[in-house]
């Protein structure tokens, strides 16, 4: 498959960026959505300097994703714990009608 060529802009800047064509989608997504946490670091800090933004916007980003890494690790630790004891509690009822 042949890459294409997309534009994206953020903070009122362009860029040109090469992608598969099924991955257009998820790249303007995670465009705008870098360009939303760009703007709400200018706007709500005295960060001055696109290059300051952009460490603080991707400092943020990469927190968000390890907490949800982190919360899906966690979610599939429960759900393996609660595997196991739904299997223990049938082989217990098996056991129990079984002698009775």
């Amino acid at each position: 498959m042949e890459n294409i060529s997309l534009k994206v802009r953020i903070l009122d800047k362009d860029y040109q960026v090469n992608c598969l064509p099924k991955e257009r989608e998820a790249l303007e997504a995670s465009a705008k959505l870098l360009n939303q946490k760009m703007e709400e670091i200018r706007n709500r800090s005295n960060i001055i300097g696109l290059e300051r933004i952009a460490v603080m916007a991707a400092l943020n980003l990469s927190h968000d994703l390890i907490r949800t890494r982190d919360s899906a690790e966690q979610n599939a630790e429960a759900s393996q714990r609660l595997a196991s004891v739904d299997s223990k509690l049938e082989s217990i009822l098996f056991e129990f009608d079984a002698s009775t």
